[in-house]
């Protein structure tokens, strides 16, 4: 599997695992609201940039756009 794959599969998990903690959830249920409103896919998409901002950016982030 090529690194940038690997990079990007590492920086969902976190991003899942933090959203989780930070609304009390399980993983799988973080996963599952972040993927119904579109945002892990757009985590995808735009990694590039987003991975360059802070976790709590992103936790901003995605509760503007949920």
């Amino acid at each position: 599997m090529q690194r940038t794959v690997i990079d990007k599969i590492e920086y969902l998990i976190l991003l899942v695992s933090e959203f989780a903690s930070h609304n009390n959830v399980s993983e799988v249920q973080a996963y599952r609201y972040l993927s119904q409103y579109g945002v892990l896919a757009l985590c995808e998409k735009h990694y590039n940039i987003m991975h360059t901002l802070s976790v709590e950016d992103n936790m901003l982030l995605f509760h503007l756009i949920c």
